[in-house]
């Protein structure tokens, strides 16, 4: 049963119709989008997804874009009274505080798709890392993984959540503002799993230079469908091949977030 259908009869028509029916659940707490019309009656839809999830025990409204350099939003709570949780996802746990750091629960298929590629013994470059969502999975496969993270709460749970899934050993943590840092780094990495903020493309220039020829990288991007054509033709002149294009799901009308499969020449 859809949100919208448990709370007909509860919420007016027409703030229901403005109520989606699209929310994350990230560990135990729901985190909706609710328009100004839909505010008074965010009790009854807190009620209406504990309903429909047993295990959600915190509801967010969420009431800012993300913003700023941790990319984070602002809530306020509308059920339960926590921002932390443990986020459980293909044998892998990572806990987190949502005020404090970016997790987005929609990318899990496609974090198993990217880090099931990961051999052992490879050196994996995982820049904007957040908490460990493809940090962990590329270690548990064997890989030797470098991590940057620029936001402080990020790489603490990252050190918790490496050491807490037992691939502490495998994990080289860096926080830093990714521009600075891989600059530093030296050319030995066979794999590179770039999950691209909104606006900062230019992060492949620094990463190709690191990855050894014939290695791989996999970047991720929000574009128009119709820049894509374009986007791999840019790509291939900057001596990668394009192996796969994958749409990740849609983030605004229009936009999508991508994922390119490439190989340095």
């Amino acid at each position: 049963m859809t949100l919208k259908a448990r709370l007909a009869g509860t919420v007016p028509d027409g703030p229901l119709t403005c109520i989606p029916d699209h929310f994350d659940v990230i560990g135990d707490i729901a985190i909706v989008a609710l328009p100004p019309e839909a505010v008074p009656y965010a009790g009854e839809v807190a009620k209406a997804i504990q309903a429909g999830r047993r295990n959600v025990t915190t509801v967010l409204n969420k009431v800012s874009r993300l913003d700023g350099d941790y990319r984070v939003c602002d809530y306020e709570v509308i059920a339960g009274d926590k921002t932390e949780t443990v986020h459980r996802e293909y044998g892998h746990a990572y806990r987190l505080d949502v005020r404090e750091v970016f997790f987005n629960p929609r990318l899990a298929t496609e974090r198993r798709r990217v880090t099931g590629l990961v051999k052992a013994g490879e050196e994996v470059l995982i820049p904007f890392a957040g908490v460990g969502p493809f940090v962990i999975p590329a270690a548990a496969a064997g890989g030797r993984v470098t991590s940057i993270e620029r936001n402080p709460a990020a790489n603490r749970w990252l050190c918790e959540n490496v050491a807490a899934n037992g691939v502490a050993d495998r994990v080289t943590i860096m926080e830093e503002d990714a521009f600075y840092a891989l600059p530093m780094l030296s050319p030995i990495y066979d794999r590179a799993i770039v999950p691209t903020p909104y606006g900062m493309d230019l992060i492949l220039d620094e990463v190709i230079p690191l990855i050894r020829r014939g290695g791989f990288i996999h970047f991720y991007t929000f574009r128009a469908a119709n820049e894509i054509d374009i986007l791999e033709a840019r790509f291939r002149g900057m001596g990668l091949t394009v192996r796969k294009v994958i749409r990740c799901g849609n983030v605004a009308p229009g936009i999508a977030r991508w994922a390119f499969d490439m190989r340095r020449r």
